[in-house]
């Protein structure tokens, strides 16, 4: 028990770090345990062939024209609060949230529940696991 006492000692900034990184996995285990809120590509997928899921796309507009998902809609997350009415005809119908990695779109997410949008999903690695899936990506010129 003394060495420990001595390592943490010895060893303040470590430490900090190694509990700064356990509570940020205890948050991110806690935040959605099952990953019931989550989707990866290839289950984005199939529900937008077979759930008519619309795809939210919530990077700026130069993000998405350099490539998006076919028929995806694009509000900036930094403009969805004010947006919503926007998405109310798609209020029974899924709804899967892209960014670049997955980050963005789950704070997209929970400005939707929030709204009372009920299935919505996040696509778990966002347009980086998309294209690394080799799934199709459209570019604006």
């Amino acid at each position: 028990m003394e060495q420990l006492l001595e390592f943490a000692g010895n060893h303040t900034l470590l430490l900090v770090a190694f509990f700064i990184v356990l509570s940020a996995l205890l948050w991110n285990i806690v935040s959605d345990p099952s990953g019931k809120n989550a989707v990866d590509p290839l289950g984005a997928t199939a529900m937008i062939n077979h759930e008519d899921a619309v795809i939210l796309d919530v990077r700026s507009m130069a993000e998405f024209k350099d490539g998006h998902i076919v028929n995806a809609v694009n509000i900036p997350l930094n403009g969805l609060g004010n947006s919503i009415k926007q998405l109310e005809k798609y209020r029974d119908r899924p709804i899967v949230a892209v960014c670049r990695s997955g980050s963005r779109s789950g704070a997209a997410c929970s400005q939707l529940r929030k709204a009372g949008f009920e299935n919505v999903k996040n696509l778990r690695g966002g347009m980086l696991a998309w294209e690394n899936a080799n799934l199709p990506v459209k570019k604006r010129r």
